[in-house]
């Protein structure tokens, strides 16, 4: 099931973030913070019994969502989830765009597999090399 981020999930999103390359983790903080001011939107996946497995942070801006962190719990991996949540984000946004690691090749393949189209290359992009921009 995808839903809503809620903030009693920050503990077991915040686990989830560390196998992010480069997680953001205050971008994540003020996303679920009610009382905070921020655009973001986290959209989470849970198993059977309602516990997240993944989740999606999003943030809109200049006529696309920018999908800042995608990521599933490694047990719950291949199991459709990340498409799940990448569908979910863009019933909500007409252009989705991301940026991936050159060495990424899971993700690449994921987001290609999803429509998504290499747009350019990003040179330091990330704190250790470049990042590839897709849209969809």
């Amino acid at each position: 099931m995808i839903r809503h981020a809620r903030p009693t999930d920050a503990p077991t999103l915040a686990r989830l973030q560390t196998y992010l390359r480069e997680p953001s983790p205050g971008l994540l903080d003020a996303a679920l913070d009610a009382d905070a001011y921020s655009p973001a939107t986290v959209l989470v996946a849970t198993a059977d019994d309602g516990r997240p497995v993944g989740y999606l942070l999003a943030v809109p801006g200049d006529g696309t969502t920018y999908v800042a962190e995608l990521v599933v719990d490694p047990d719950h991996r291949r199991e459709g989830i990340a498409t799940a949540l990448l569908s979910a984000c863009a019933a909500r946004s007409e252009r989705l765009t991301v940026t991936v690691a050159p060495d990424d090749e899971a993700a690449r393949s994921l987001y290609r597999r999803c429509g998504f189209e290499e747009a350019r290359r990003l040179p330091d992009f990330f704190a250790d090399g470049a990042a590839i921009l897709y849209r969809r």
